[in-house]
């Protein structure tokens, strides 16, 4: 029978709830159990698919084409037994979508429809959707206890604790303690209104996991214990840690875990965090440093790239490195040229949309293969490399994606509707309305050449790799710009290009495909450790000048 862990947030949003749950998860695991993990988001957009990056930060990809909140980015990176899918993230939007289109088609026999029980039992029926046959479903619920959009999801898991029983269902409220700085004082009252809020509402938590700058002292615990009515002994510190992977060795140390399955009934091994602790002390013994510059259009919000960010971190452990990451608004390189991308040891373009910063971009890319710096171009990366390499190298003038000029004389990026006739190899792809309905979503197989880098790098012959984008490489123009240099060397089943590499520089390598999305802490991603160590090769032959790439023909 599956066990229900529901975790909700208090005082401010951001507390790190996605954390405490995947942590949780990760220990659980470590016990022996299977774990699914859900999100449920109180805003009423479907997906996050049409969402500005600035606004909500990353959209992660699942491997059945979700595009989904990033806190399961963070489930996927914690716990290897839950693979986050299509069913793991409810929002607002698409648990009224559900009840809205039922409703339409009749299957209310009339009734009034309202938010009890009628959204209330969606919500419960997703949740259990998402939870399948897992020994423990942890369910995050995003927004903070006492706004307003959350009160239905409230009030769902509210029931599902009365109908299941205490002893299959548990709540752990996070909440932030503040420290005032001037008086030296620890706040508890902001956690007492918090739980006094969630109790109005019917939710006794039985654990609570209090944020704070410092460790929480006993005194502080036993406080908190009293006016909020539960136990001193499931009052945890979640004091702020310099390493994001230590937090599960922490909690753990805390027992965490023991008031969980002790309320479950339920008797297991003891944790073994072995492996997280070699994580963390892969971390504590980095020597030496590279830089990274990654060039991108959402450098406001570093949540907006948290999967590479993560991906290169997780490289750099593997490689004995610590990695400095360098975040560069490409409109930046277009405004100062690329001076800003003095002293790097490696440049990465990530994905995005939209024209802007677009040329800085193609500036960034120059640079790296003209000085021989290991580039690494990741979805739209890879478009912009074609771009650059079209431009600089093969003589097309003005060469451009249609995504960016709908004009220009050599669309070397289109959609495939533009340059695929009914004799093409690729099925034709008709656009619609529906924004996320026209991407190409998911895990998808991608064939690599043999001898070519990203063979060496991955070691296989076949890759599973998670795809978001519209537009792909002209295949139009595969002939001309493999003559010039340019090593198209993976593609996928189709035949659409999936991976261009320079064969003439030390380490150039761009697909459009998302290999961060599969990074983990404990296994890493071979694409991020080769680049990490091209990085490392490249800062060890020092600032000798590189000889001119010859990129096939320059």
């Amino acid at each position: 029978m599956t066990r229900y862990i529901f975790v909700t947030g208090g005082v401010v949003s951001s507390l790190g709830k996605g954390i405490t749950a995947a942590s949780l998860g990760a220990i659980l695991e470590a016990r022996g159990l299977s774990i699914s993990m859900i999100k449920l988001d109180p805003y009423l957009n479907v997906d996050p698919g049409t969402m500005s990056p600035f606004q909500h930060g990353e959209v992660f990809v699942t491997a059945d084409g979700a595009e989904a909140d990033l806190d399961l980015g963070h489930y996927e990176r914690f716990v290897g037994s839950s693979r986050p899918g299509r069913d793991s993230n409810f929002t607002t939007g698409r648990i009224y979508n559900a009840v809205i289109g039922r409703e339409r088609r009749g299957g209310y026999l009339g009734a009034t429809v309202q938010v009890i029980p009628h959204v209330t039992d969606e919500i419960k029926r997703s949740v259990l959707l998402g939870a399948g046959d897992a020994d423990v479903c942890i369910t995050e619920v995003g927004g903070t206890v006492g706004d307003i959009e959350s009160l239905p999801f409230l009030e769902a898991i509210r029931q599902m604790g009365l109908e299941m029983g205490r002893e299959n269902v548990a709540f752990v409220h996070a909440t932030l303690v503040p420290y005032v700085a001037t008086s030296q004082e620890i706040k508890t009252k902001p956690t007492q209104h918090s739980v006094k809020e969630l109790r109005s509402i019917g939710i006794q938590p039985d654990v609570l996991v209090c944020r704070s700058e410092l460790a929480l002292p006993d005194e502080q615990r036993r406080k908190i214990a009293l006016f909020t009515n539960v136990p001193e002994s499931a009052v945890f510190s979640a004091r702020d840690m310099d390493d994001l992977y230590a937090i599960p060795i922490e909690l753990r140390s805390q027992g965490l875990d023991e008031v969980l399955t002790r309320q479950f009934g339920m008797d297991l091994p003891t944790a073994d965090l072995s492996e997280w602790e070699q994580v963390v002390e892969a971390g504590r013994n980095c020597e030496g440093q590279v830089t990274v510059a990654m060039v991108g259009k959402y450098m406001d919000l570093r949540d907006s790239y948290i999967s590479l960010n993560e991906a290169l971190g997780h490289a750099g452990r593997r490689s004995g490195v610590k990695v400095r990451v360098r975040h560069i608004e490409s409109e930046q390189v277009e405004e100062e040229g690329v001076d800003c991308l003095a002293g790097v040891h490696a440049v990465l373009v990530p994905g995005g949309f939209g024209e802007r910063g677009i040329e800085g971009m193609v500036r960034a890319v120059t640079h790296a293969r003209e000085k021989e710096i290991p580039y690494l171009g990741i979805c739209l990366g890879m478009q912009v490399a074609v771009i650059e390499f079209s431009r600089n190298v093969t003589g097309l003038k003005d060469a451009n994606s249609s995504e960016f000029e709908a004009g220009t004389p050599h669309p070397v990026v289109a959609l495939v509707t533009e340059w695929v006739d009914e004799s093409g190899q690729v099925e034709r792809r008709d656009e619609d309305s529906d924004k996320g309905g026209t991407m190409r979503l998911g895990e998808q197989a991608c064939q690599l050449a043999k001898g070519s880098l990203a063979r060496r790098e991955y070691g296989e012959p076949t890759v599973y790799e998670r795809h978001r984008h519209r537009y792909e490489f002209n295949n139009r123009y595969l002939e001309v710009l493999k003559k010039a240099g340019l090593g198209f060397s993976g593609r996928s089943v189709d035949g659409l290009v999936e991976v261009v590499e320079l064969p003439s520089h030390p380490w150039f390598l761009a697909s459009q495909f998302h290999p961060e999305f599969t990074s983990t802490p404990r296994a890493g991603h071979r694409l991020f450790d080769g680049f990490v160590a091209a990085a490392v090769s490249y800062r060890q032959r020092g600032d000798l000048p590189a000889k001119a790439a010859s990129a096939g023909g320059a």
